[in-house]
């Protein structure tokens, strides 16, 4: 059941990615398709948080050390944005570490700096 809601959700949050990626295209600043996406995901009637701070747990200390998750939908999945020629191995190590320290066991990287954004679409689960 719980897998269904998550498959649901990111078919939702990709549907709206791809309708911003038609409209705008590669080629723009981050900023400009977080605004977007974030227009798309709250008509499609969804919660959404933007840029929201992420402490860092070191042994027994929160650090608040100024990290933001680009979005997080319905409390249960982070998204995070890129608009690079390609995604690169820390891009990945980000989005973890974030879910990690959220604890949010879904996560979706989305590069729109492509012709087709399906290729620029990675799926984490933890």
């Amino acid at each position: 059941m719980l897998q269904m809601e998550f498959d649901d959700l990111s078919r939702k949050i990709i549907g709206c990615a791809l309708q911003v990626h038609k409209i705008l295209g590669p080629g723009m600043l981050e900023s400009a398709y977080e605004e977007c996406l974030a227009y798309e995901l709250t008509s499609t009637g969804l919660m959404i948080h933007r840029q929201k701070p992420i402490p860092i747990i070191y042994k027994d200390i929160k650090l608040d050390c100024g990290y933001r998750l680009d979005l997080l939908v319905e409390q249960k999945i982070i998204i995070e944005l890129k608009s690079v020629e390609l995604l690169a191995p820390v891009h990945e190590a980000q989005i973890l570490t974030y879910m990690r320290f959220a604890e949010i066991r879904l996560g979706l990287l989305i590069n729109f700096n492509v012709t087709i954004l399906k290729s620029g679409i990675k799926r984490y689960v933890l």
